[in-house]
């Protein structure tokens, strides 16, 4: 039970500090958020991606978390003008996922400026492309681990494997992948409250720097990941949009609570 805690509640004092993504969700050119992960369950917060970044960025966030969520369905991107929009707009560092599992794909969205690529289901199908890319693209290359039940789901989360998220996570130690984006999805969107447990017990489990995903919807929240300190980042959309989260009070806090 001891070390249970632990794990859970990390140093008290002289956190790290906590990286805060603002989610930007694409589904037909615009921001929304899905709960959980279902397309037929979302809701349409702004249709104008591109402000809605500059917000964010306004409020001095330092990177940017982008799902083109009918990418992750078809297999392909789908919602590249909104992401070209959001690149237009930003001059922080941008993270995409959704759609993205061939070379073509990674080093055209690379080369347009999106700073880290994500990589989610080709990582279960085809985890010698995400290696390939890793070696291609040092330090631009993260991996998405979507778990249902702890079990690792693919496909814009259509499908779920057998396989186990810190498996999947042993299979690219060492490979070079910049971050691991771990997404409860029975969290996801409903504002339950992130799985810290879960997230850190993959985090303890590899050397890849995991961000955590999913269900996010209070200022404790993402004090409470930041003080577990074996978590680089948390990803945050619905909380943020609905005003459960002011953007610019969290970023003070946690750069306050991390000093």
């Amino acid at each position: 039970m001891g070390d249970r805690l632990l794990l859970l509640q990390g140093p008290q004092r002289g956190e790290r500090l906590l990286i805060l993504y603002p989610a930007i969700d694409l589904k037909d050119g615009q921001c929304v958020r899905l709960r959980l992960g279902d397309m037929d369950q979302s809701t349409v917060f702004n249709d104008d991606p591109a402000a809605q970044a500059h917000d964010f960025v306004a409020a001095g966030c330092e990177w940017l978390h982008l799902v083109d969520l009918n990418g992750a369905f078809e297999g392909k991107p789908v919602n590249a003008l909104a992401v070209e929009a959001i690149l237009g707009a930003t001059d922080i560092p941008v993270q995409l996922g959704g759609g993205i599992r061939d070379m073509a794909t990674i080093d055209a969205w690379l080369e347009r400026g999106i700073r880290r690529v994500i990589l989610g289901t080709v990582a279960v199908k085809d985890p010698d492309l995400v290696r390939a890319a890793c070696d291609k693209w040092p330090g631009r290359v993260a991996v998405g681990i979507d778990a249902k039940g702890g079990k690792v789901a693919i496909e814009g989360w259509a499908e779920v494997s057998e396989l186990k998220a810190e498996a999947l996570a042993a299979e690219f130690e060492g490979a070079g992948v910049s971050a691991i984006i771990h997404t409860d999805i029975d969290r996801d969107g409903v504002l339950a409250g992130p799985n810290i447990e879960a997230t850190a017990r993959l985090a303890v489990s590899t050397a890849i720097p995991v961000i955590a995903s999913g269900g996010v919807s209070s200022l404790d929240d993402l004090l409470a990941i930041q003080a577990n300190g074996t978590i680089e980042g948390a990803i945050s959309g619905r909380a943020l949009y609905d005003g459960r989260i002011n953007l610019e009070e969290a970023l003070l806090l946690l750069r306050e609570r991390a000093s």
